[in-house]
Protein backbone atom coordinates (compact mmCIF):
# COMPACT_ATOMS: atom_id res chain seq x y z
CA UNK A 1 0.00 0.00 0.00
CA UNK A 2 1.26 3.55 -0.65
CA UNK A 3 -1.20 5.19 1.73
CA UNK A 4 1.70 7.21 3.40
CA UNK A 5 2.16 9.66 0.80
CA UNK A 6 -0.92 11.30 1.69
CA UNK A 7 -0.22 11.62 5.48
CA UNK A 8 -3.32 11.27 6.23
CA UNK A 9 -4.42 12.20 10.59
CA UNK A 10 -6.73 9.08 9.98
CA UNK A 11 -8.00 6.61 7.78
CA UNK A 12 -11.32 8.08 6.23
CA UNK A 13 -13.56 4.49 5.23
CA UNK A 14 -15.91 5.28 2.53
CA UNK A 15 -19.53 3.95 2.48
CA UNK A 16 -20.18 2.01 -0.61
CA UNK A 17 -22.99 4.02 -2.71
CA UNK A 18 -25.87 2.71 -4.41
CA UNK A 19 -24.06 1.78 -7.44
CA UNK A 20 -22.80 -1.14 -6.04
CA UNK A 21 -23.79 -4.76 -6.34
CA UNK A 22 -26.57 -5.84 -4.37
CA UNK A 23 -24.73 -9.66 -4.15
CA UNK A 24 -21.35 -9.25 -4.53
CA UNK A 25 -20.31 -11.75 -7.28
CA UNK A 26 -16.78 -12.51 -5.48
CA UNK A 27 -16.13 -14.26 -2.49
CA UNK A 28 -12.66 -12.99 -1.45
CA UNK A 29 -9.67 -10.48 -2.31
CA UNK A 30 -7.28 -12.03 -5.11
CA UNK A 31 -5.63 -15.35 -3.97
CA UNK A 32 -2.56 -14.67 -6.18
CA UNK A 33 -0.34 -11.95 -7.67
CA UNK A 34 1.10 -13.65 -11.14
CA UNK A 35 4.39 -12.08 -11.94
CA UNK A 36 6.23 -13.32 -15.51
CA UNK A 37 9.95 -12.97 -15.25
CA UNK A 38 13.44 -14.33 -16.95
CA UNK A 39 13.83 -17.18 -14.68
CA UNK A 40 11.56 -18.93 -12.37
CA UNK A 41 14.14 -20.71 -10.56
CA UNK A 42 16.40 -17.28 -9.68
CA UNK A 43 12.82 -16.03 -8.11
CA UNK A 44 12.17 -19.25 -6.17
CA UNK A 45 15.61 -19.02 -4.49
CA UNK A 46 14.71 -15.20 -3.77
CA UNK A 47 11.14 -15.86 -2.15
CA UNK A 48 12.62 -18.90 -0.17
CA UNK A 49 16.06 -17.64 0.25
CA UNK A 50 15.53 -14.13 1.19
CA UNK A 51 11.86 -13.36 2.02
CA UNK A 52 11.74 -16.94 3.71
CA UNK A 53 8.60 -18.43 1.59
CA UNK A 54 7.87 -21.90 0.42
CA UNK A 55 7.10 -23.04 -2.58
CA UNK A 56 3.33 -24.71 -2.82
CA UNK A 57 3.36 -26.17 -6.43
CA UNK A 58 5.69 -25.91 -9.54
CA UNK A 59 5.70 -27.30 -13.24
CA UNK A 60 4.84 -26.48 -16.68
CA UNK A 61 1.57 -23.86 -17.16
CA UNK A 62 -0.79 -26.27 -19.01
CA UNK A 63 -1.58 -26.12 -22.94
CA UNK A 64 -5.54 -24.67 -22.22
CA UNK A 65 -4.04 -21.85 -19.85
CA UNK A 66 -1.77 -20.61 -22.87
CA UNK A 67 -4.27 -21.10 -25.63
CA UNK A 68 -6.96 -19.37 -23.99
CA UNK A 69 -3.98 -16.39 -23.55
CA UNK A 70 -3.63 -16.97 -27.12
CA UNK A 71 0.09 -17.70 -27.32
CA UNK A 72 1.55 -19.14 -30.76
CA UNK A 73 2.11 -23.27 -30.24
CA UNK A 74 5.56 -22.73 -30.26
CA UNK A 75 5.10 -20.82 -26.44
CA UNK A 76 5.93 -22.70 -23.71
CA UNK A 77 6.29 -21.54 -19.60
CA UNK A 78 7.05 -23.01 -16.31
CA UNK A 79 5.82 -21.81 -13.09
CA UNK A 80 6.31 -22.22 -9.44
CA UNK A 81 3.58 -20.90 -6.72
CA UNK A 82 5.28 -20.15 -3.59
CA UNK A 83 3.58 -18.86 -0.41
CA UNK A 84 4.44 -17.39 3.02
CA UNK A 85 4.43 -20.62 5.30
CA UNK A 86 1.25 -21.38 7.47
CA UNK A 87 -1.22 -19.06 4.65
CA UNK A 88 -3.77 -19.69 2.44
CA UNK A 89 -3.63 -16.42 0.37
CA UNK A 90 -1.33 -13.98 -0.91
CA UNK A 91 0.46 -16.32 -3.12
CA UNK A 92 2.63 -15.21 -5.96
CA UNK A 93 2.55 -17.01 -8.87
CA UNK A 94 6.17 -17.22 -10.77
CA UNK A 95 5.94 -17.50 -14.70
CA UNK A 96 8.74 -17.68 -17.07
CA UNK A 97 7.68 -17.87 -20.98
CA UNK A 98 10.16 -19.73 -23.74
CA UNK A 99 9.17 -19.66 -27.40
CA UNK A 100 7.34 -16.22 -27.63
CA UNK A 101 8.22 -12.82 -27.54
CA UNK A 102 8.03 -10.44 -24.34
CA UNK A 103 7.89 -6.82 -23.64
CA UNK A 104 8.35 -5.39 -19.90
CA UNK A 105 4.48 -4.10 -19.25
CA UNK A 106 6.42 -0.58 -18.01
CA UNK A 107 9.25 0.08 -19.48
CA UNK A 108 10.71 2.85 -17.74
CA UNK A 109 7.96 3.88 -15.93
CA UNK A 110 7.33 6.73 -13.86
CA UNK A 111 5.18 6.48 -11.02
CA UNK A 112 2.13 8.49 -12.24
CA UNK A 113 2.50 6.67 -15.52
CA UNK A 114 -0.68 4.43 -16.40
CA UNK A 115 -1.52 0.82 -17.12
CA UNK A 116 -1.29 -2.26 -15.70
CA UNK A 117 -0.26 -3.81 -12.26
CA UNK A 118 2.08 -0.76 -10.59
CA UNK A 119 2.89 -3.81 -7.75
CA UNK A 120 2.73 -5.78 -4.84
CA UNK A 121 2.80 -5.22 -1.35
CA UNK A 122 4.09 -7.03 1.57
CA UNK A 123 5.01 -6.65 5.39
CA UNK A 124 8.46 -7.40 6.12
CA UNK A 125 10.41 -7.58 9.74
CA UNK A 126 13.26 -6.00 8.83
CA UNK A 127 13.13 -3.11 5.73
CA UNK A 128 17.29 -2.50 6.33
CA UNK A 129 17.63 -6.29 5.58
CA UNK A 130 15.40 -6.46 3.11
CA UNK A 131 17.07 -3.28 1.27
CA UNK A 132 20.47 -5.35 1.53
CA UNK A 133 19.79 -8.17 0.08
CA UNK A 134 17.51 -6.41 -3.13
CA UNK A 135 19.98 -4.19 -3.74
CA UNK A 136 22.63 -6.65 -4.21
CA UNK A 137 20.85 -8.49 -6.82
CA UNK A 138 20.51 -5.62 -8.69
CA UNK A 139 16.81 -4.02 -7.81
CA UNK A 140 16.48 -0.92 -8.13
CA UNK A 141 13.89 2.49 -6.60
CA UNK A 142 12.97 5.79 -7.20
CA UNK A 143 13.70 6.43 -3.72
CA UNK A 144 15.20 5.28 -0.83
CA UNK A 145 13.16 3.41 2.22
CA UNK A 146 10.57 6.29 3.85
CA UNK A 147 10.22 6.71 7.59
CA UNK A 148 6.60 8.28 7.90
CA UNK A 149 3.66 8.91 10.01
CA UNK A 150 0.66 7.10 8.69
CA UNK A 151 -1.97 8.73 11.46
CA UNK A 152 -1.17 6.42 14.39
CA UNK A 153 1.70 4.37 13.25
CA UNK A 154 5.54 4.47 12.43
CA UNK A 155 6.25 2.91 9.26
CA UNK A 156 9.29 2.27 6.82
CA UNK A 157 8.60 1.82 3.13
CA UNK A 158 10.36 0.57 -0.08
CA UNK A 159 9.19 0.10 -3.24
CA UNK A 160 12.13 -1.12 -5.28
CA UNK A 161 11.69 -2.25 -9.24
CA UNK A 162 13.21 -6.26 -10.39
CA UNK A 163 15.45 -5.54 -13.70
CA UNK A 164 12.59 -8.06 -15.11
CA UNK A 165 10.17 -4.42 -14.34
CA UNK A 166 8.49 -6.30 -11.18
CA UNK A 167 8.09 -4.00 -8.34
CA UNK A 168 7.30 -4.94 -4.59
CA UNK A 169 6.64 -2.56 -1.81
CA UNK A 170 8.14 -3.70 1.01
CA UNK A 171 6.58 -2.15 4.46
CA UNK A 172 7.81 -2.44 7.67
CA UNK A 173 6.08 -1.76 11.09
CA UNK A 174 8.09 0.27 13.78
CA UNK A 175 5.41 1.07 16.39
CA UNK A 176 3.04 0.32 17.40
CA UNK A 177 3.58 -3.53 17.29
CA UNK A 178 1.97 -4.71 14.27
CA UNK A 179 -0.65 -7.59 15.50
CA UNK A 180 -2.64 -9.97 13.39
CA UNK A 181 0.30 -11.28 11.23
CA UNK A 182 1.36 -14.48 13.06
CA UNK A 183 3.06 -15.75 10.23
CA UNK A 184 5.57 -12.95 9.57
CA UNK A 185 8.66 -13.86 10.76
CA UNK A 186 10.84 -12.72 7.19
CA UNK A 187 8.05 -11.42 5.42
CA UNK A 188 4.17 -11.93 5.14
CA UNK A 189 2.09 -12.92 2.50
CA UNK A 190 1.07 -10.52 -0.26
CA UNK A 191 -2.03 -8.17 0.60
CA UNK A 192 -2.33 -4.96 -1.45
CA UNK A 193 -1.62 -4.22 -5.18
CA UNK A 194 -1.43 -1.59 -6.62
CA UNK A 195 -3.08 0.09 -9.88
CA UNK A 196 -2.09 4.01 -11.36
CA UNK A 197 -5.36 5.31 -12.72
CA UNK A 198 -6.40 7.68 -15.19
CA UNK A 199 -9.73 7.68 -14.15
CA UNK A 200 -11.22 7.56 -10.78
CA UNK A 201 -14.74 7.78 -11.60
CA UNK A 202 -14.37 5.19 -14.57
CA UNK A 203 -12.09 2.80 -12.28
CA UNK A 204 -14.56 2.64 -9.68
CA UNK A 205 -17.42 2.17 -11.96
CA UNK A 206 -15.81 -1.11 -12.43
CA UNK A 207 -14.75 -2.46 -9.62
CA UNK A 208 -18.18 -1.05 -6.84
CA UNK A 209 -20.08 -1.24 -9.72
CA UNK A 210 -19.20 -3.97 -11.99
CA UNK A 211 -17.49 -6.27 -9.43
CA UNK A 212 -19.50 -5.36 -5.90
CA UNK A 213 -16.12 -4.14 -4.05
CA UNK A 214 -16.51 -2.20 -1.11
CA UNK A 215 -14.66 0.59 0.06
CA UNK A 216 -11.76 0.23 2.73
CA UNK A 217 -10.26 3.82 2.77
CA UNK A 218 -10.58 6.48 0.56
CA UNK A 219 -8.66 10.28 0.49
CA UNK A 220 -7.68 12.93 -1.90
CA UNK A 221 -5.23 15.57 -1.04
CA UNK A 222 -1.81 16.91 -1.44
CA UNK A 223 0.41 17.24 1.55
CA UNK A 224 0.56 19.97 3.68
CA UNK A 225 4.08 20.24 3.89
CA UNK A 226 7.23 19.23 1.70
CA UNK A 227 8.09 15.56 2.00
CA UNK A 228 10.09 12.67 1.02
CA UNK A 229 8.19 10.44 -1.38
CA UNK A 230 9.19 6.90 -2.01
CA UNK A 231 7.55 7.33 -5.42
CA UNK A 232 10.59 9.61 -6.53
CA UNK A 233 8.21 12.58 -6.52
CA UNK A 234 10.01 15.69 -5.37
CA UNK A 235 9.14 17.44 -2.28
CA UNK A 236 7.70 20.27 -3.41
CA UNK A 237 5.78 18.39 -5.92
CA UNK A 238 4.15 16.39 -2.46
CA UNK A 239 2.35 20.34 -1.78
CA UNK A 240 1.31 20.57 -5.00
CA UNK A 241 0.06 17.45 -6.25
CA UNK A 242 -3.46 16.39 -5.30
CA UNK A 243 -3.72 12.42 -4.92
CA UNK A 244 -7.01 10.83 -5.14
CA UNK A 245 -6.78 6.66 -3.23
CA UNK A 246 -9.06 4.54 -2.77
CA UNK A 247 -8.30 0.93 -1.79
CA UNK A 248 -11.31 -1.77 -2.93
CA UNK A 249 -11.65 -5.50 -2.31
CA UNK A 250 -14.94 -7.86 -2.52
CA UNK A 251 -15.73 -7.40 1.36
CA UNK A 252 -14.12 -4.00 2.16
CA UNK A 253 -10.74 -4.78 4.34
CA UNK A 254 -7.30 -4.11 3.25
CA UNK A 255 -6.70 -8.45 2.59
CA UNK A 256 -6.70 -9.74 -1.26
CA UNK A 257 -7.14 -5.65 -2.26
CA UNK A 258 -6.40 -3.38 -4.77
CA UNK A 259 -5.21 -0.04 -4.32
CA UNK A 260 -6.15 2.80 -6.98
CA UNK A 261 -4.17 5.58 -6.98
CA UNK A 262 -4.59 8.61 -9.42
CA UNK A 263 -1.85 11.74 -9.65
CA UNK A 264 -4.11 14.78 -10.82
CA UNK A 265 -2.59 16.93 -13.31
CA UNK A 266 0.17 14.85 -13.75
CA UNK A 267 -0.15 12.89 -17.27
CA UNK A 268 2.31 10.51 -18.90
CA UNK A 269 2.68 7.61 -21.15
CA UNK A 270 0.04 4.67 -20.86
CA UNK A 271 0.90 0.92 -20.86
CA UNK A 272 -2.06 -0.87 -20.97
CA UNK A 273 -1.25 -2.35 -24.23
CA UNK A 274 1.09 -3.76 -23.32
CA UNK A 275 -0.31 -5.31 -19.65
CA UNK A 276 -0.96 -8.70 -21.57
CA UNK A 277 0.76 -12.41 -20.97
CA UNK A 278 3.49 -13.04 -21.71
CA UNK A 279 4.51 -9.64 -20.91
CA UNK A 280 7.29 -9.04 -18.08
CA UNK A 281 6.45 -7.77 -14.99
CA UNK A 282 3.24 -7.21 -12.82
CA UNK A 283 1.42 -9.56 -14.71
CA UNK A 284 -2.12 -10.01 -13.33
CA UNK A 285 -4.55 -10.96 -10.19
CA UNK A 286 -5.96 -14.31 -9.97
CA UNK A 287 -9.38 -14.27 -7.83
CA UNK A 288 -10.92 -17.37 -6.96
CA UNK A 289 -15.03 -17.90 -7.49
CA UNK A 290 -18.01 -19.91 -6.52
CA UNK A 291 -20.22 -19.71 -9.30
CA UNK A 292 -17.71 -18.11 -12.42
CA UNK A 293 -21.22 -18.54 -14.06
CA UNK A 294 -22.90 -16.28 -12.06
CA UNK A 295 -19.87 -13.78 -12.58
CA UNK A 296 -19.63 -13.99 -16.65
CA UNK A 297 -23.57 -12.69 -16.15
CA UNK A 298 -22.76 -10.57 -14.39
CA UNK A 299 -20.19 -8.61 -16.36
CA UNK A 300 -21.76 -9.28 -19.81
CA UNK A 301 -24.65 -7.35 -18.93
CA UNK A 302 -22.65 -4.74 -17.59
CA UNK A 303 -20.89 -4.68 -21.02
CA UNK A 304 -17.59 -5.71 -20.33
CA UNK A 305 -15.36 -7.31 -22.69
CA UNK A 306 -13.86 -10.79 -21.83
CA UNK A 307 -10.13 -10.82 -22.70
CA UNK A 308 -10.62 -14.79 -21.95
CA UNK A 309 -13.55 -16.17 -22.38
CA UNK A 310 -14.77 -19.40 -19.87
CA UNK A 311 -12.20 -22.13 -20.52
CA UNK A 312 -11.33 -25.48 -18.86
CA UNK A 313 -8.01 -26.10 -17.76
CA UNK A 314 -5.97 -26.76 -14.93
CA UNK A 315 -4.22 -24.54 -12.43
CA UNK A 316 -1.66 -26.27 -9.25
CA UNK A 317 -2.25 -25.92 -6.68
CA UNK A 318 -6.43 -25.66 -6.95
CA UNK A 319 -6.46 -28.41 -9.85
CA UNK A 320 -8.96 -28.53 -12.63
CA UNK A 321 -10.93 -24.99 -12.75
CA UNK A 322 -13.11 -23.00 -15.07
CA UNK A 323 -11.15 -19.91 -15.42
CA UNK A 324 -12.52 -16.28 -17.68
CA UNK A 325 -10.29 -13.31 -17.23
CA UNK A 326 -10.95 -9.52 -18.13
CA UNK A 327 -9.12 -6.30 -18.12
CA UNK A 328 -9.74 -3.28 -15.90
CA UNK A 329 -10.24 0.17 -16.96
CA UNK A 330 -6.33 1.05 -16.89
CA UNK A 331 -5.64 -2.09 -18.32
CA UNK A 332 -4.52 -4.38 -15.19
CA UNK A 333 -5.48 -8.03 -15.99
CA UNK A 334 -7.95 -9.87 -14.17
CA UNK A 335 -8.69 -13.31 -13.89
CA UNK A 336 -11.32 -15.34 -11.88
CA UNK A 337 -11.45 -19.30 -11.47
CA UNK A 338 -13.88 -21.78 -10.00
CA UNK A 339 -12.20 -24.88 -9.18
CA UNK A 340 -13.90 -28.34 -9.99
CA UNK A 341 -11.75 -30.81 -7.87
Amino acid sequence: MIGHIFRLPVLALWLVGASACATPPLDQGWREAVISVTDVSDWTRFYVDTLGWEVRAQGRVARSTLDAWQLPEAASARFAVVANPGTDRGYVRIIDFNGVEQKRIRPHAQAWETGGIYNMNVRVADIAAIERAVTDAGWQAPAAPVNFQFGPFDVWEWIPRHPDGVRVAFAERVAPPLEGWPHLVVSSRTFNSTQIVADMERAMAFYEGVLGFKTYLEHQGASEAPADHVLGLSREAMTQVVRDVRIVSPDGDNDGSVELLMFKGYTGRDFSSRAVPPNLGNLMLRYPVSDLSALEKRLRDADVALAVAPVMTHIEPYGKVRLLAVRAPDGAWLEFFEALE
